[in-house]
């Protein structure tokens, strides 16, 4: 123990310096924070030292049971669903508390409550998005609809708070000493807020610089560069669907205006790559058991706290079990004894842009057809640590808040433009997996489902009865072609949104005959699907992997399903690499260690496995010849977006000669072999300074996997160097800040068989044993069991605790 408290301390110690050198806000008062009652010292005890047989807590109608296995995830057995998620509240807050808190700040807007005027631009952008009115329409909506839901949600925040009063100082999270503030009640409010703000982590759109690139490379080569139907043999939906519904009728308008200006404002933060997620379930007629396996992994920022805390749910209606999102109520992805559900991001684009036109400089009205609307304006008052208030004035029309303005962003161009996005429209996600935790059928799915409307997501289902399914969904407008592409005219109300397309007419798919159904987020649908779907960031090589891999298998096990999700098979490599090979020919170019690179690619059987060297090659050389390709794009002056590495291989295969290699402004005609070669060359400097510095370039050392502590300042609380193979674009999606930050395989029978892991540990608290503790298994590709437990089966319990 006494080496534990040296490093613990040594940690607290290089965070504090960071903290001093990289100011976050004001230091914090030493002396408490080293006050050995009260202080750090204090989360130095693991859970498990300090458990406590009995625990008040008001209000229940039952004593409610919770047991904790060898790893501290709890399984809380309840008489009722209100005690159930009361309890939820209380035991989630106990261990993630600060976590909980941090996430929903940071959806509110309000991190420079505690951080100071570094976070300002960042809350101004989150109110301006509009997510806190977003939640607060959340929950009018659950105030009109459904009460039930509301009284569970209420449930859950009246158990964190009963955490929150029964905090002493010397266990509050660390985080709160180091940053010198308290945790503030929980409420529904927050609740729904955290689920807004899982829907900005997945969404993007890329209107803006669409809008430029239309401008700059005129309709036909945008279309061949940006095609809105790529070659792609694997959409979500199997492409045999037929397409049993009539569809509404919508055609574009003719004689359209779009906004010509070029826009030089900086857009909205997308999704980093990385972010995504594969799920798949392959029905009894492919299995060994004969009976449906389903297999979940998002991909998602790796950081501790993890995202996902696991536990399971039980009343004497239904038993879950699975990965919660501390703050929101349920399971999100898990199983229950009937059925396995899972989710993976469905790229769909849900947020478009308008241009409006006021009437004058009051911002009073604006223009909209043959007559002016009015405007609301909502003050934003952003409190800031050590700083006086920060008032926002943000003015909201029917389509939504103006984002861009001149009082933000919009000091190099006179913009109004304002945000359209489902997130504004009161709905009821938390229903969805209230629903899906107690589902035994496929309809209860479906109809689970149809509460769903922000993020769009692919939702694979699996049943004990033999049943298989995939469902997109999420509130999609209907759109004409190209609507939403490119910024539209706020004034003409022919660019607005119509109708919706209902929900059983979204994609979907039950038991295909092809045994399985999966998605990588690819393409959700095949060209003859009836409405328009469009989005720049579709996935193009995981979903070719699993696919290819689930058509060949048979007699398929767990422990095959296992392995598949821990595939580092790196298909693009083996879709480009020949062709590059080829097209560098027998001149390589010279260079230190040239040879052995040219050697270990050439005798590379596309593994990224964390020792080979070959994938960091690879990885080096395809980024310099993708950056040499599209460097012109990067002189155009104002924001766009580059075509995707599948168009661009496309192109390297297809059209090695073709014009979109020509460097402008050369005397020679430069073709696909010249810029592979110069490429070549620039990987060949690039490493070999590399290796210079850190020496080792294998793979696992060069992605440099790192599981990031929430506040990436406090580094002596984050695990770097995690040595994992995979990366992103590959089944095993672990790069250097992204990965598998869930991983689920759930075999149906008469008891279910699940493993689950995750990156992290279950504790908040980086001074505990389960802080961490599950990392190691979890980049190993290794699981936990995961079955449902018994209340009477006590084997591996690693204590216990009564609420009542």
């Amino acid at each position: 123990m006494k080496y534990f408290s040296f490093l613990f301390v040594l940690g607290i110690t290089i965070a504090l310096a960071i903290y001093i050198s990289r100011p976050i806000g004001p230091i914090p008062p030493i002396a408490p924070l080293l006050d050995p009652h009260h202080g750090f010292w204090q989360n130095m005890i693991s859970e498990d030292e300090k458990a406590a047989s009995e625990i008040s807590l008001p209000g229940l109608g039952a004593p409610v049971q919770v047991i904790y296995d060898q790893h501290l995830i709890p399984h809380i057995f309840a008489q009722n669903s209100k005690d159930l998620y009361q309890a939820q509240g209380y035991i989630t807050a106990k261990h993630r508390l600060w976590q909980m808190e941090f996430q929903t700040r940071a959806a509110a807007g309000r991190l420079s409550e505690i951080v100071g005027d570094i976070a300002l631009d960042l809350d101004r952008m989150t109110r301006r998005k509009g997510l806190g009115y977003g939640a607060e329409l959340g929950l009018e909506y659950l105030k009109a609809n459904d009460q039930e839901t509301l009284e569970y949600i209420e449930s859950y925040a009246k158990g964190v708070n009963q955490y929150i009063h029964d905090l002493s100082p010397g266990e509050l999270p660390v985080e709160y000493k180091i940053l010198n503030y308290r945790p503030e009640e929980w409420t529904p409010y927050k609740t729904l807020l955290l689920l807004k703000y899982m829907s900005d982590m997945l969404v993007g759109d890329r209107d803006l610089e669409y809008t430029n690139l239309r401008k700059i490379l005129g309709a036909e080569m945008l279309a061949k560069l940006y095609p809105d139907f790529p070659e792609e043999p694997d959409p979500v939906i199997e492409k045999e669907k037929i397409w049993d519904f009539e569809p509404i009728p919508i055609e574009k308008p003719d004689g359209l205006a779009y906004p010509i200006d070029s826009l030089m404002l900086d857009p909205l933060p997308q999704p980093v790559e990385g972010i995504g997620s594969n799920n798949w379930a392959v029905s009894g007629a492919k299995t060994k058991n004969g009976k449906p396996i389903l297999a979940n992994d998002p991909h998602l920022s790796l950081n501790l706290p993890s995202l996902w805390y696991a536990l399971q749910l039980t009343t004497p209606e239904f038993s879950v079990k699975g990965a919660s999102l501390p703050g929101a109520l349920g399971i999100i992805s898990g199983f229950n004894e009937d059925v396995a559900w899972g989710v993976t991001n469905a790229t769909k684009d849900a947020r478009d842009w308008y241009q409006i036109t006021f009437r004058d400089g009051s911002r009073n009205a604006y223009k909209y057809g043959e007559e002016w609307r009015e405007t609301t304006f909502r003050i934003e008052e952003i409190k800031v640590k050590g700083k006086e208030d920060f008032l926002d004035t943000v003015v909201y029309t029917h389509y939504g808040p103006i984002v861009y303005d001149r009082n933000f962003r919009g000091e190099r161009q006179d913009v109004n433009f304002a945000l359209k996005w489902t997130v504004h429209m009161g709905s009821n996600e938390q229903k969805t997996f209230l629903s899906l935790n107690k589902a035994k059928s496929h309809a209860d799915y479906n109809q689970a489902l149809d509460h769903f409307t922000a993020p769009a997501q692919n939702f694979v289902f699996a049943s004990n009865s033999g049943d298989i399914a995939m469902r997109i969904q999420g509130k999609f407008a209907l759109k004409w072609p190209e609507q939403g592409k490119f910024l539209m005219d706020g004034s003409d109300p022919r660019m607005e949104w119509q109708q919706f397309i209902p929900n059983d007419q979204n994609p979907s798919t039950l038991n295909p005959e092809r045994g399985f159904v999966s998605s990588a987020n690819q393409r959700p649908v095949s060209s003859d699907y009836p409405y328009y779907v469009f989005d720049h960031t579709y996935e193009h090589y995981r979903n070719h992997r699993i696919n290819g891999r689930l058509r060949a298998m048979d007699q398929i096990t767990v422990e095959d399903m296992k392995e598949l999700q821990f595939d580092d098979y790196y298909q693009q490599a083996s879709e480009i690499l020949p062709t590059m090979l080829k097209l560098l020919g027998d001149q390589v170019p010279e260079g230190k260690n040239a040879q052995t690179f040219l050697k270990q690619l050439q005798e590379w059987d596309y593994y990224a496995d964390p020792n080979q060297k070959a994938p960091t090659v690879y990885y080096v050389w395809w980024n310099k010849l993708y950056d040499l390709i599209w460097e012109r794009w990067d002189e155009f002056g104002v924001p766009v977006v580059k075509p995707t590495s599948y168009r661009t291989i496309q192109l390297l295969i297809e059209e090695p000669e073709g014009e979109i290699f020509d460097k402008k402004g050369t005397s020679e005609k430069e073709t696909a072999t010249t810029l592979v070669r110069t490429s070549f060359e620039r990987m060949v400097e690039e490493l070999n300074e590399y290796i210079s510095k850190e020496g080792d370039y294998g793979w696992a050392n060069f992605k440099n996997t790192t599981i990031q502590h929430l506040v990436p300042q406090f580094t002596s609380f984050s695990k770097s160097h995690v040595f994992t193979g995979g990366g992103s674009g590959i089944v095993n999606a672990t790069s250097g800040r992204h990965g598998a930050s869930w991983r689920m395989v759930v075999e149906l029978g008469d008891v279910p068989n699940a493993s689950g892991v995750y990156p992290g540990g279950q504790s908040g608290n980086p001074g505990s044993k389960y802080y961490a503790d599950l990392l190691p298994i979890w980049a190993e590709g290794g699981y936990l069991n995961f079955d449902l437990r018994d209340p009477e089966n006590l084997e591996g319990v690693l204590f216990q605790t009564t609420l009542k």
